[in-house]
């Protein structure tokens, strides 16, 4: 292949200046200790005015990123933030906690795999990290053992169900574009899920824990409350000494819980099976969005791990503020991370790479999976790589049976998912959250992504073969 012919010079330009924002990033957070939201900042401003956006809008571009970012994802992560803490402090995430530690504690990560994927099948990762955190963190803490033993497989089981299985955002674009079948890919989208996390998830989770042996730490112990001086003088006496006089049962903690999944797997449903202009379906869309799913929760959450544990309005007021504190920081550093990945797009990265893996001439299922994995590593985004790769990659499946055209879905959503780093939000939000340093994060949470996404490759390739 002769690039020449393929690129244009401003796409030389683009991806030149890509590359060398991302080394900057790493030198200002790694080797200069600048914090990583003014890192970011900067880095997404010199990536504008390389690529050649109008300097006008550079900032604009940046902003629109970022709006875009905290405008959904930090209102999940503030509703997850108070809800993991009235789950802690009401004795509610002990009660789930109890549970999960029954039994071998070899099967604890297995365990953990298995809730995160079906809590994963109707929520973005986002939002189930927010709400898998307290839960996560509190098993770490009191099996006291290394928290990507934990974490990993929790991670694996809803970053794959996010990139692979509808009704989540990628799968379902790509779906459309592609003119695949649902109910296929939804079928075998999760059969090639279970051995996908197992290998990313519990399997991986043993090396991760031994690369990066840390325990709870970071945000996610903040947020449950399991170490009171992660929010030290701030919180006021009378919340610090704040006790329930009695623990929610585990049904009612269960309840509790599952609330927001059942609202957002009622409206899944809907997305699916029930027509657009179905009066029902608005109001299921409606109740079924993550934010009214999340704040319904929080409201029930001030009753069963609230008002009925015997804290009071006052105390509970406290609680929730307290509950933002440690994640102010995060929101912030999510926010930035979405403002780089704006600048990345808008000044022509993706589109560049698209050009160069059209050109290789591959089977259009290696080739869906190469275009995502360029372009996620370009953007950060899973989303805008998967829908992207569609794209590029329909004209040439209009001849591809049904099997092999959900098979083709899955492989772009496998490759989406490939090393998440720097310019990714979902980066800093584990990074934060469980208190990593960058190298450690890229230890974890960036080669358990390349895992998974290598991992789709070769089932969805392999099952082509003998479907």
């Amino acid at each position: 292949m002769n690039l020449s012919t393929v690129l244009t010079s401003h796409d030389t330009q683009v991806l030149i200046v890509a590359a060398i924002g991302i080394v900057l990033l790493v030198v200002l957070i790694v080797w200069l200790k600048l914090h990583a939201f003014i890192a970011l900042t900067i880095g997404a401003l010199f990536v504008g005015v390389g690529s050649g956006i109008p300097l006008e809008k550079v900032t604009s571009s940046y902003e629109a990123g970022v709006g875009g970012v905290l405008g959904y994802v930090g209102v999940l992560i503030a509703l997850g933030a108070m809800l993991g803490k009235l789950l802690a402090d009401s004795g509610g995430a002990d009660q789930v906690v109890e549970r999960i530690l029954r039994g071998r504690p070899a099967t604890l990560p297995w365990k953990m795999a298995l809730v995160a994927s079906i809590i994963g099948i109707p929520m973005f990762f986002e939002i189930g990290l927010v709400l898998l955190i307290p839960v996560v963190m509190l098993a770490v803490h009191k099996s006291r053992g290394p928290a990507m033993r934990l974490g990993i497989p929790a991670l694996a089981g809803l970053s794959v169900l996010h990139g692979f299985i509808p009704p989540h955002p990628g799968p379902l674009a790509a779906i459309a574009i592609l003119h695949a079948d649902v109910g296929v890919t939804l079928a075998i989208g999760l059969l090639i899920a279970i051995p996908t996390v197992a290998v990313g998830g519990p399997l991986f989770g043993l090396l991760a824990a031994r690369m990066v042996p840390i325990g709870a730490a970071g945000a996610g112990l903040a947020v449950t409350g399991s170490d009171r001086r992660a929010e030290g003088a701030q919180v006021s006496t009378d919340e610090a000494d704040a006790a329930p006089v009695r623990s929610p049962t585990f049904a009612v903690t269960l309840v509790t819980l599952l609330s927001p999944i059942v609202l957002m797997l009622i409206k899944a449903g809907a997305d699916i099976w029930m027509g657009k202009d179905d009066p029902v379906r608005h109001v299921l869309d409606f109740i079924g969005d993550p934010v009214f799913a999340l704040l319904v929760a929080v409201l029930l959450a001030m009753v069963t791990f609230g008002t009925s544990v015997g804290f009071n309005i006052s105390v509970l007021g406290k609680k929730i503020a307290a509950s933002l504190l440690p994640v102010v920081g995060v929101m912030l550093i999510v926010g930035a991370g979405g403002g780089f990945k704006q600048a990345l797009v808008d000044g022509g990265t993706g589109a560049a790479i698209a050009k160069i893996a059209l050109a290789t001439g591959l089977s259009t299922l290696v080739l869906g999976w190469i275009v995502a994995v360029f372009i996620r590593l370009a953007t950060g985004s899973a989303t805008v790589a998967t829908v992207t790769a569609a794209g590029i990659v329909a004209p040439l499946a209009t001849h591809l049976p049904p099997n092999h055209l959900s098979l083709v879905v899955l492989a772009i959503g496998a490759g989406s998912l490939f090393f998440s780093h720097v310019n990714d939000a979902g980066f800093w939000l584990v990074k934060e959250y469980f208190g990593l340093t960058v190298g450690q994060t890229i230890k974890t949470w960036s080669f358990m992504e390349t895992v998974l996404a290598v991992m789709g490759l070769i089932l969805t390739y392999g099952l082509s073969l003998v479907m």
